[in-house]
Order: C-alpha cells, then sequence, then structure tokens
C-alpha cells in the first residue's frame, strides 16, 4: 500500500504542468553548465598544465556568490522569482556566445576564462536559491520529497549527458559546447517564463539590515538546517578532489576529453540511479543518521577515486559518491523547505546556496592550491579523511539532526 501511494505521488509530480515547465528549465540550464564546465576546465588546463589555475576557475565562481550571498535572498523574496531566474539563464546564454567569439577570433586567454567564469558565477548565484525556492509554490508539500528526488534524478541525467557531450564537442571543436550550451539556456528562459501558478505575492518588506540578515538569522536558530546544510559544506568543502579531474583524466588515467566527460559524468550516474530509487522508495525513518552515514560513503569513495590508477575503478567510485551525495542532498534540500516559511524561502536558499554551491567552488580552489603543493593524489586522500572526520564531529555537534526520524509532517 504504501509503494502505492509513493507511486502516485510522483506520478502526480510528472503530471504538474508548473513542475514540468521549472523541471525542464534546470535539465536544460544543468546540461549547458556541465558542458561550458567541461569545455573550460580543458581549456584552462591545456592553456596553463596548472593546478593553480584550475583551482582559481572555482574560486573566480566562488566569489561571487559569496559577496552576493545576503542580496541574492532579499531579492528572490521580494521579487518574481520566474523574471529572476529567466534573467540569470539570458546571462548565462550570452556568457556562452561570447566564449565562441573569442575561440573564433583568437583572443581567448586564461583571464578571458577567468572573467567569463566570474560573470556566470554571478548568475548562478541569483539563479539557484531563487530556482530552489520556487518549487515550493508549485507543488504543495504533500508530494515535496517526491518533487526533490524527482528533480535531482533529471538533474543527473543531465550531469551525466552534459559532460560527456561536452567532453565529444569539444573534441570536435572547442566552439561546439559553448555553442550548444547557449541554445539550452535560450530555450530554458522560454520553460521558466511558461510557469504559471497561484501564488501570493511575496513580502515586500523595507530594506534593512535585520531583514537583510534575517536568513542567516533564521538558519543559526534551527540546529536541524544548521546541521544538515553545514556537514554538506564540509563533506564538498574537503572532498572536492573531482575538481582535479582534468590532472587525473590527462596525467594519471593518462584518458583525453571523451575520459574527462566519462569522469565527470560518473557521478551523477551513481546519483540518476539513487534518486530514481529515492523518488520510488523516500525515505521514512532515521533521515538524519542516514544523511550523515551518507556524507562518511562520500568521503570514502574520494579516498578511493584518489588512489585508483584505473579508469573504470575510478568511474566506480565516482558512481558511489555521487549516490551518497544525492541521499545527502534530498534529506537536506527537503528538510530546508519544510522548516521555511514561505517569505523566508529566498533568503534562507540563499544562505542555503551559499554553504552549499560554494563549497563546490571553495572547494575547488583548495584541492587546486594543495595540489600544486602535495600533488593531486595526496589532496584528495587528505579530503575524504577530513570529510570522515567532519562527519564523526556533526554526530556530537548536532545530535538533533542524527534525531531527524521522517520527512513527513
Amino acid at each position: 500500500m504504501d509503494n502505492s501511494i509513493t507511486r502516485q505521488a510522483s506520478d502526480s509530480v510528472l503530471r504538474h504542468p508548473g513542475y514540468l515547465h521549472l523541471a525542464s528549465s534546470r535539465v536544460l540550464t544543468a546540461l549547458a553548465t556541465q558542458a561550458m564546465t567541461i569545455a573550460i576546465g580543458w581549456m584552462i588546463y591545456d592553456l596553463t598544465h596548472s593546478a593553480f589555475a584550475l583551482g582559481f576557475v572555482g574560486f573566480c565562481q566562488f566569489l561571487p556568490r559569496f559577496v552576493l550571498t545576503l542580496v541574492v535572498g532579499h531579492v528572490a523574496d521580494r521579487f518574481d522569482r520566474r523574471v529572476i531566474v529567466f534573467i540569470c539563464q539570458a546571462v548565462q546564454a550570452l556568457v556562452a556566445l561570447g566564449l565562441v567569439w573569442a575561440i573564433w577570433d583568437g583572443w581567448v586567454t586564461s583571464t578571458v576564462i577567468f572573467a567569463a567564469v566570474t560573470v556566470l558565477g554571478s548568475a548562478t548565484a541569483f539563479q539557484q536559491p531563487t530556482s530552489t525556492a520556487l518549487l515550493p509554490n508549485v507543488v504543495p508539500p504533500s508530494i515535496l520529497q517526491q518533487a526533490v528526488a524527482t528533480s535531482t534524478s533529471l538533474q543527473q541525467a543531465a550531469f551525466i549527458v552534459g559532460p560527456a557531450a561536452g567532453g565529444l564537442l569539444y573534441g570536435i571543436n572547442p566552439m561546439a559546447p559553448f555553442l550548444v550550451s547557449a541554445l539550452f539556456m535560450g530555450i530554458a528562459c522560454i520553460n521558466i517564463l511558461s510557469i504559471r501558478i497561484e501564488r501570493r505575492a511575496p513580502s515586500r518588506e523595507p530594506v534593512t539590515l535585520t531583514s537583510v540578515f534575517a536568513g542567516v538569522a533564521f538558519v543559526r536558530s534551527r540546529p536541524i538546517i544548521l546541521g544538515a546544510i553545514s556537514l554538506d559544506l564540509f563533506a564538498v568543502l574537503l572532498g572536492g578532489a573531482t575538481a582535479l579531474m582534468p590532472i587525473f583524466a590527462r596525467d594519471i588515467l593518462h584518458a583525453g576529453p571523451w575520459g574527462l566527460g566519462f569522469l565527470r559524468a560518473a557521478p551523477a550516474i551513481g546519483a540518476l540511479a539513487m534518486a530514481i530509487l529515492l523518488a520510488r522508495r523516500p525515505l521514512k525513518t532515521n533521515v538524519g543518521r542516514r544523511m550523515m552515514i551518507a556524507c562518511a560513503v562520500f568521503g570514502i569513495a574520494t579516498i578511493g577515486f584518489s588512489l585508483s590508477s584505473n579508469i573504470f575503478v575510478s568511474i566506480a567510485c565516482l558512481a558511489v559518491l555521487g549516490a551518497a551525495d544525492t541521499v545527502s542532498v534530498v534529506v537536506r534540500s527537503s528538510l530546508v523547505q519544510l522548516l521555511t516559511p514561505d517569505e523566508m524561502r529566498g533568503r534562507v536558499n540563499a544562505v542555503n546556496s551559499l554553504f552549499i554551491g560554494t563549497s563546490n567552488q571553495l572547494g575547488e580552489f583548495e584541492s587546486g592550491l594543495l595540489a600544486g603543493f602535495l600533488g593531486p593524489v595526496a589532496t584528495g586522500v587528505i579530503g575524504g579523511v577530513g570529510t570522515l572526520i567532519v562527519v564523526a564531529l556533526w554526530f556530537r555537534l548536532f545530535p538533533e539532526l542524527a534525531r531527524v526520524k521522517t520527512l513527513e509532517g
């Protein structure tokens, strides 16, 4: 009976027109972003042969998110979230076309790439928390976990196709992944504006220091939310060896752009499998403890990937890493959405984006910096061990999170 109810909930999500427009927009954005990430990573390493340069790409994405976080949250709570996402996607499409021009005209340099990545990071800083805050306005709370899991599975499918396609397209012509990405971003713009939802206007309280910092204060006052997003932050920050994939693909595993594409796709393969499972069989009990265990598995998989010299073993480790990360993502996202009132979702999701989204880019910077001194293998092992230590500490620091039993009610 429970399985029947679960399938009905999942099917009702897929039949919701507003959700389909939102999900398709996010999938196309993910495809474009992943294809550009592969192309940018290979291009910058091809130009510089430097781990520091790869790390600096992550820093260029992190900095605008860090600076804009508080502004982003307030904007998302004051204005039409669909329009905000549309503008961000349009900016990313223009950046992709700008890189096509730079490659075509022969003036692409590492400085140009760093500037482009900074603009992309600024657009993403607004897009991700706003898009996340929009989801609860599209589906009712009763099927939110299924909506999050289904959305995650669709995006992870894009994370499989995107990197592989980006690597193959780059091998054909360096301009190709950016042209395709611009096209996908344009279609995503149309889809996001096609969403028709019935909801009250967002709160338009005066802009004050109190209102701007309200998201930070809310997260600090909720140990469950603070514990969930900070655990994910440190796990991704320390487990950032995957940012060094161009080095592993080229210098350790001796694969070309195609190999980098498949390595990038591997976490998404594991994530997709887990997301499909969670969409059909949502977590019912001990969700907090399971999230923490999943983060520990993430750390172990990072160590395995770092020590591997066989591309098939590396892909397997990355697939396990992606599956473990999906458990954490679904639990954390559901907790944040369910425990946050709608008028606060923009600001709280902005803080969540700072913790989670920027941890990816800051983790890339940290990994690139450390790899410049210690090498990629030692960097990955240290990060994986650090993740395991953090999980053990969080069991003691946030017992409320470990005691969360269910995402229902």
